[in-house]
């Protein structure tokens, strides 16, 4: 692939993205691969070192606000006529309803799984303080009541406990770094479907 495919296909996929953010990106890797060449690459090689359009095309994309891809994409592309206005004002009741509903439903079930985590968090909370209690009441019923068979039994609950904390822990890790993963996938999709929409017209 040589510079000029790389750019044309570069521009291709960020079509949809405001004029110029591309036009900057696209000037960005052209002055990185001129950077190549005069270093005595060849123009291939230079492209090659750059890396695959689509891989930098979800980079840019992940790095855009979404609000900015949301303003360009509702930027109207011709003057609104009467028309259309009375028609989106008598249809409104149906439309915004139906869109409510839709983004609440999302953001409900958003919402729902990350409290999920939280109560994962929450039970590895309850765990730990169990176990510190235990270790309390163990030493509090030796110092007190020289009860050597109630003491043991308290450390043992208070070990299981700290064991159980300790592997639920990393259940508790893997859930929160599932759901970030989660986000940074469901932004970066609904992002690349501006995109889509952007280029299928």
């Amino acid at each position: 692939m040589n510079k000029s495919q790389f750019l044309t296909e570069l521009k291709e996929i960020l079509c949809g993205l405001p004029d110029n953010d591309i036009q900057s990106s696209l000037d960005y890797y052209s002055e990185i691969i001129d950077d190549h060449i005069e270093d005595g690459f060849t123009e291939e090689d230079s492209v090659s070192q750059v890396g695959n359009p689509q891989e930098i095309a979800k980079q840019i994309l992940a790095d855009t606000p979404i609000l900015k891809l949301v303003k360009q994409r509702i930027k109207p592309k011709h003057k609104i006529s009467t028309l259309e206005i009375m028609f989106l004002i008598l249809g409104s009741p149906i439309w915004l309803s139906l869109l409510i509903a839709a983004i609440a439903v999302v953001v409900s079930v958003y919402v729902s799984l990350w409290a999920a985590v939280v109560s994962l968090w929450a039970c590895e909370a309850a765990f730990c303080g169990s176990a510190l209690g235990g270790a309390i009441a163990s030493v509090c019923l030796f110092a007190s009541e020289g009860d050597i068979f109630a003491a043991s039994i308290m450390v043992a609950a208070a070990l299981v406990l700290i064991g159980i904390s300790i592997l639920f822990f990393f259940v508790c890790r893997a859930s929160t770094k599932g759901m970030v993963l989660l986000t940074k996938k469901l932004t970066l999709r609904i992002k690349s479907c501006f995109l889509r929409k952007e280029r299928a017209q």
